[in-house]
């Protein structure tokens, strides 16, 4: 059940020993169980009372309000606005028609320099504690073919890749993650460049989320979590569904205390 206590957003909700212990027992949370946890699920444990908790749904947390009900459907796509694509090249010349050698491709005006994304992530990625990426690999503990390759897996990647961040390999849900999962953290573009393309031939069986962490000032810290694991992520094999409702729950409530509906 320790699972149901767990997730990756609240931000704006600073955890207390206090509640943490009255959910889950004593000391024991804040010692031998979080040491394994990653630590921006640590940082965002949600608070929740037992009285609150109802069989069958991920419980309640204290500051939730019937004001998600009305909320939008994050997911899809043209529920937000967009930065133009050409923002900066508004006075660029035309592009050239010619073609390249292979008669398919275009030749591209040459600067001499190359995209600052090479060197550091676009703004409004994490290029700081956090990192600018996670990625989760997601297995069926039930499966014992799929368990132990997900197991040999993290295995190698800390093996292989130990300069990443790594975290504890569960052999259940957590968080917004409906079936176990390891995480991985990508820090600069080197790393993404390198350790995505070796993943996809090194997933095997097992689906993978790729999700971007951003720094958005303005921006409610659960709604950016949401739109982060759902319009902006990557998946690699199967999509899994995720437990969305987790966001849902912590979006800051309009001043006013007015139902949320943009």
């Amino acid at each position: 059940m320790i699972v149901l206590f767990l997730h990756e957003i609240a931000g704006h909700i600073p955890p207390r020993s206090s509640d943490v212990e009255s959910v889950l027992g004593g000391p024991f949370l804040r010692s031998s169980f979080t040491s394994s946890l990653s630590a921006d699920i640590r940082a965002y444990l949600p608070l929740y009372k037992p009285k609150e908790y109802h069989p069958g749904s991920i419980g309640t947390p204290l500051d939730s309000d019937t004001h998600i009900r009305n909320t939008k459907d994050k997911m899809d796509a043209s529920n937000y606005t967009y930065p133009s694509p050409l923002a900066g090249y508004e006075n660029a010349p035309p592009l050239p028609e010619e073609r390249a050698e292979d008669g398919k491709s275009f030749v591209n005006p040459q600067t001499g320099v190359l995209s600052g994304a090479y060197q550091k992530f676009p703004e409004p990625l994490d290029n700081g504690r956090r990192g600018g990426f996670d990625i989760h690999i997601y297995h069926y503990p039930s499966n014992t073919e799929q368990a132990l390759y997900a197991k040999q897996l993290w295995e190698r990647i800390r093996r292989e890749f130990p300069e990443l961040r790594i975290y504890t390999f569960f052999d259940k849900p957590v968080g917004p993650h409906p079936v176990a999962m390891f995480e991985v953290n990508l820090f600069t573009p080197a790393q993404f460049g390198a350790f995505i393309p070796w993943l996809a031939i090194h997933r095997g069986p097992l689906s993978v989320l790729v999700h971007p962490n951003t720094v958005e000032p303005g921006v409610d810290h659960a709604e950016a979590e949401l739109r982060n694991h759902t319009q902006r992520a990557i998946w690699m094999g199967e999509r899994i569904p995720l437990d969305t409702g987790l966001f849902k729950r912590f979006m800051k409530k309009p001043a006013g205390g007015e139902e949320k509906n943009e």
